[in-house]
C-alpha cells in the first residue's frame, strides 16, 4: 500500500513525516488484517484470542481504515470534502461495531443503538460517490449517462429481487424491526446501483480509484447478502471468515483514497465501444425480473425498478435514433462539402451536373467553369501552408459571392475551383470577369491570379465526363499560352547571352541539366523542376550589363571590378522582373551567389534562408565552371573538382546538396554533359 501511495503524485503527502506515517499506517493495517483473517479462517493463536480478535482487533482495523481516509482529506487538498464525508461514514460504521461489541456484547435487540451508526454509512457513501463523480467526470453525454442509469436500475432490480426478498420472507417482530432489517438490503441495493452507474458512464473502464471503491462496495454487499441468508436460516456464527469481509471493505475504501486521480473524458472513453450492449443486456435482465415476478411474486420495489429499466431503455433507444439521424445529416453534409473552404466539393459537382443536364433549359443553359490558380505555389512556399490555407478560404469566400444567385461555387482540390452557373449567354462574360477578379489577390512579394476553361451545357457537351474534359482542355490551353509567353521571353534572353558569349549556351545547359538531376533526386514535382531549369539557364543573365573588359579580363579582377560583378544577380532579377511570368525565376537568380555561411552576395543570406533552387544551382554552376576552360584559368579534372566541392561543403555550399550531387554525379554527368 505504501508503494502505491508514494508513486502517485496527485495524492503524495506534503512532508517527509507524513510519508513515514503513512508507511507505518499501511504496515499496521496490513499486518493486523492478515492476523485477523488467519485467526478467523485457521484459528491462528487459538481460542484464547477470540475475544481480542473479535472485538479489539476487528474494531481497531475499522477505526484505522477511517483514520486512513481522514488523513487523505487532511493532507491532500484535492477532493477533500468527498473523502471527508466518506471517512465520517466509515467512522460511523466502526462506531456501530464498537457499540455492538462493547455495549451489547454481540447480542443486541433489533433495532439497537448500533443500527443508526451502521445505516449512516450508506448516505455518506452516496454523497461521497456523487462528489467524486462530479469532480472527475464532468463531461455530460446524454447517451452515456442514460446507459449508466439503465445499468443502475437493472442492477437495483436484481438486488431488490434477491436481498429485499430474503428480509421480507424472514423478518419478524415489530414494524420498526422489519423496517430496520429492510434498510440494510435497500442500502446495499442503492450502493450497488450507484457503483454500476459509475462503471457504466466510464465506459466500463473505471480506473484504479473506482475499481478499488467498487471492490469495497461489492465486499459489503456480498457480506450483507450472505449474512442475511445464513442469519435467516439460523446458521450464523460469529468468528467465521465471513466477519473479515467488513473490515476488508473498510480498508479497501481507505486504500482507494490514496490512488492517483484519473479524470475521464467520456467522448474518448466511449470511442469504439458497442453502444447498445448495456441497454440490450440490462433490458433482458429487467424483463427476466418482471417475468420472474409473475411466478414468485417479487416485491414491488424490484418490479418498479425493472419497469423503470425498460422505460429508460426505450428513452435510450429514442435518443439513439435521434443522434443517428443527426450524425447521418452531418455525414451527408460533409460528404458534399470541402472541409477547408466550406464550398461544395467534386462529388456535389458531379451530382449537380447530372441534374442540370437532365433539365436542358435553352433559355438559361449551364455554364461550367474550372479555375486553376497561378502563383499559389509560390505564395504557399513563401508564406507557409497555414497562410496558403487562409488565402484559399478568402478566395473561396469571394468566389461564392461572385457566383451570386446564378449557381454554386466548388473547390475540386488543391488550388482548383469551379463554378456551375445557370444564366443567359449574354451574362456569361460579365460573370466570368467577376469570378476571375474574385480569385485574384496581390500583395508584397506575391501575385495570385486564375486561369480558366469554360463550356456551355448541353450545347457543347451532353454528359458529365465530356463537360469536365472540355473545360479542362480549355483551362490547360489557356495555361499553355501563358507559359508560352514566358517561354518567348526566356528564349530572347538566352539568345542575347549566346550572342554576347558564344560558348555560354553549353555551359548553362550543363548547369541546368545537373540542377534538374539534383532536383529530381530531392523529389521536386514537374513544375518545380521546370522552374529550376529556367533559373539555372538564366542565373547569369545579369552579366549582359557587365562590360566585356571586366567580364573577359584574363587576369585577376580589382576590388572595384569585383563590386561590379557582384551586382549581376540584382541586375538579372531586374531584367527578369520585366516579364511577370519570370518574376519568381528572378528571385531565385538573385540568390544564386549567396553562400551557406552567409558571406555571399547580394543579401548575405545563410543556410536555409537561401532558396533551395539557388543552393542547387550554386553547386552545379561551380562544378561546371571548374571543369570548363575560363578566360583566367584552365579547366581542372573531375576528381579535383569533386574534392573542391567537398572542401567548400558547409562554408560556400549546402552540405546536403553537395552530398546528393556527388551521389548522382556519375550518371548525371555521363548522360547530360559528356
Amino acid at each position: 500500500m505504501s508503494g502505491r501511495m508514494a508513486s502517485t503524485a496527485e495524492v503524495r503527502p506534503q512532508r517527509w513525516g507524513q510519508t513515514e506515517a503513512l508507511r507505518v499506517w499501511g504496515a499496521v493495517a496490513g499486518a493486523g488484517f492478515a492476523f485477523l483473517f488467519a485467526h478467523l479462517t485457521f484459528g491462528l493463536g487459538g481460542a484464547g484470542l477470540d475475544s481480542f480478535v473479535d472485538r479489539w482487533l476487528y474494531d481497531g482495523l475499522e477505526l484505522l481504515a477511517a483514520l486512513g481516509c481522514f488523513l487523505r482529506a487532511a493532507w491532500v487538498p484535492g477532493e477533500r470534502v468527498a473523502w471527508s464525508v466518506l471517512a465520517l461514514g466509515m467512522l460511523s460504521f466502526a462506531t456501530g461495531d464498537v457499540i455492538y461489541d462493547f455495549a451489547y456484547s454481540g447480542a443486541p435487540s433489533t433495532p439497537s443503538l448500533a443500527d443508526p451508526f451502521y445505516l449512516a454509512f450508506y448516505p455518506s457513501c452516496y454523497v461521497a460517490v456523487v462528489l467524486l463523480v462530479r469532480s472527475r467526470i464532468s463531461t455530460f453525454i446524454p447517451s452515456a449517462w442514460l446507459d449508466g442509469l439503465i445499468a443502475a436500475l437493472a442492477a437495483a432490480s436484481v438486488g431488490a429481487g434477491v436481498l429485499v426478498e430474503v428480509v421480507l420472507h424472514h423478518s419478524t417482530g415489530s414494524r420498526l424491526s422489519v423496517v430496520t432489517d429492510l434498510a440494510y438490503p435497500v442500502g446495499d441495493v442503492v450502493l450497488l446501483a450507484i457503483l454500476v452507474f459509475v462503471f457504466a458512464i466510464t465506459g466500463w473502464r473505471p480506473g484504479r480509484t473506482w475499481t478499488v471503491v467498487g471492490s469495497a462496495f461489492a465486499l459489503i454487499t456480498v457480506a450483507d447478502s450472505v449474512y442475511l441468508a445464513v442469519n435467516a436460516a439460523g446458521l450464523y456464527d460469529e468468528g467465521t471468515p465471513l466477519d473479515a469481509l467488513w473490515p476488508a471493505a473498510m480498508l479497501l475504501l481507505a486504500l482507494s483514497a490514496w490512488q492517483g486521480r484519473e479524470d475521464r473524458t467520456l467522448a474518448n472513453e466511449l470511442d469504439g465501444r458497442f453502444l447498445f450492449a448495456a441497454p440490450v443486456v440490462c433490458g433482458v435482465v429487467a424483463v427476466a425480473v418482471l417475468v420472474g415476478s409473475r411466478f414468485d411474486h417479487l416485491n414491488l420495489l424490484a418490479v418498479f425498478l425493472a419497469a423503470g429499466t425498460i422505460v429508460t431503455v426505450l428513452a435510450r433507444t429514442v435518443l439513439s435514433f435521434r443522434d443517428n439521424a443527426r450524425l447521418l445529416d452531418r455525414a451527408r453534409s460533409q460528404s458534399f462539402s470541402d472541409p477547408l473552404t466550406g464550398l461544395a466539393n467534386r462529388r456535389k459537382l458531379m451530382l449537380d451536373l447530372e441534374r442540370g443536364l437532365v433539365l436542358d433549359d435553352v433559355e438559361r443553359p449551364l455554364l461550367l467553369v474550372i479555375f486553376d490558380l497561378n502563383g499559389f505555389k509560390h505564395y504557399n512556399d513563401t508564406f507557409g501552408h497555414p497562410s496558403g490555407d487562409a488565402l484559399l478560404i478568402r478566395l473561396a469566400g469571394k468566389l461564392k459571392l461572385a457566383s451570386g444567385p446564378h449557381g454554386e461555387a466548388y473547390r475540386l482540390g488543391g488550388d482548383e475551383f469551379c463554378l456551375l452557373l445557370s444564366l443567359p449567354k449574354s451574362d456569361a462574360e460579365s460573370q466570368l470577369d467577376a469570378a476571375v477578379r474574385a480569385l485574384a489577390e496581390e500583395g508584397d512579394g506575391f501575385g495570385v491570379s486564375a486561369a480558366f476553361g469554360a463550356a456551355f451545357l448541353p450545347e457543347e457537351a451532353i454528359d458529365v465526363s465530356t463537360a469536365l474534359r472540355l473545360a479542362d482542355q480549355r483551362l490547360y490551353a489557356q495555361k499553355y499560352h501563358l507559359h508560352r509567353g514566358r517561354g518567348e521571353s526566356y528564349e530572347l534572353l538566352l539568345r542575347a547571352q549566346a550572342e554576347r558569349e558564344p560558348g555560354v549556351r553549353d555551359h548553362l545547359r550543363g548547369v541546368a541539366e545537373l540542377s534538374v538531376a539534383v532536383g529530381r533526386e530531392l523529389g521536386f514535382p514537374a513544375d518545380q523542376l521546370e522552374e529550376l531549369r529556367l533559373a539555372a539557364e538564366l542565373h547569369d543573365v545579369g552579366k549582359l550589363a557587365i562590360p566585356d573588359a571586366v567580364l573577359k579580363k584574363p587576369g585577376p579582377l580589382s576590388e572595384q571590378e569585383w563590386a561590379f560583378i557582384r551586382q549581376h544577380t540584382v541586375i538579372g532579377q531586374r531584367i527578369l522582373a520585366g516579364a511577370p511570368s519570370l518574376r519568381r525565376i528572378g528571385e531565385i537568380v538573385r540568390a544564386t551567389h549567396e553562400r551557406w555561411d552567409g558571406t555571399g552576395y547580394i543579401d548575405g543570406l545563410a543556410g536555409e534562408e537561401i532558396p533551395l533552387p539557388a543552393r542547387i544551382i550554386a553547386v552545379c554552376d561551380a562544378f561546371v565552371s571548374m571543369t570548363s576552360d575560363r578566360p583566367h584559368r584552365a579547366a581542372i579534372g573531375f576528381t579535383e573538382a569533386f574534392a573542391e566541392l567537398g572542401r567548400c561543403s558547409g562554408t560556400q555550399f549546402d552540405p546536403e546538396i553537395v552530398s546528393i550531387f556527388r551521389s548522382i554525379y556519375s550518371d548525371a554527368w555521363d548522360t547530360h554533359v559528356t
